[in-house]
């Protein structure tokens, strides 16, 4: 069964999405409005282009012996790929057959029985978590923090190798005692495989400006590499297998 799916772009070779040489395929839309999105032309359901499963499974094979030989795969991102659950769904189920390694890169903020349906043919979980201080998750992204939440505990649960994602931000995801309350909520999962310190950076600021947004970070920097170590510290403290890129 062929189904179709709107992506903005592809990374036939990425290497920061999952292990290994990947396969990225960047889908259209996303319910989050983030203050630091280097990607806020993925936002709009409607734009990008139109692609069926059948002709992006052809462009997958293609590169399928680099990313056997490098231990890579294919990553659904975005924009937030569980808006169009079936067409996640149908092509993991082809990569399956094919023998490719699948990772679900996501925000969590989608109902959990859209997950479910996709999670039956996911590898590899990266997780999204911008905050887990609810007051300033919602200032962050324009929604509730619940949903990311409660996937996480679910992944834990049916014990989904899972890879957390933090972006490290000045002045706004840099409190100590928000990242202490993360640490200790990630420590209580069993599926949690490592959690990626991103640290911020304003490569999309000038996507902002040509869509007519208001980009409020533009007076932030990029944290000091003190701030990252006492942030990795603190991750370490709680037993975290902490990487920062």
């Amino acid at each position: 069964m062929s189904v179709k799916g709107n992506i903005h772009s592809i990374e036939t070779c990425g290497t920061v999405d999952g292990p290994g040489v990947r396969f990225v395929v960047f889908t259209q839309g996303c319910p989050l409005r983030c203050q630091y999105c280097h990607n806020p032309d993925t936002w709009k359901v409607n734009d990008g282009s139109e692609i069926s499963t059948d002709e992006l499974m052809s462009r997958i094979k293609k590169y399928k012996s680099y990313m056997k030989f490098s231990g890579g795969g294919v990553t659904m991102t975005g924009g937030e790929p569980l808006l169009q659950p079936k067409f996640v769904k149908e092509i993991f189920k082809r990569c399956k057959k094919e023998g490719i390694h699948t990772a679900l890169d996501t925000s969590g903020f989608i109902p959990l029985d859209n997950v479910k349906e996709v999670l039956d043919y996911t590898d590899l979980v990266l997780l999204d978590i911008k905050s887990f201080n609810p007051t300033l998750y919602k200032d962050l992204t324009g929604v509730s923090s619940d949903p990311t939440i409660r996937l996480a505990k679910y992944l834990s649960e049916i014990n989904k190798p899972t890879w957390i994602r933090y972006v490290l931000v000045p002045n706004l995801t840099d409190k100590e005692e928000d990242i202490r309350a993360l640490a200790k909520f990630l420590s209580t999962l069993n599926n949690l495989e490592r959690v990626e310190l991103l640290p911020f950076h304003k490569m999309g600021e000038f996507k902002w400006e040509e869509l007519g947004y208001e980009y409020k970070l533009k007076d932030t920097p990029s944290p000091s590499e003190e701030s990252v170590e006492k942030a990795v510290k603190i991750f370490k403290e709680e037993g975290i297998n902490i990487i920062d890129q």
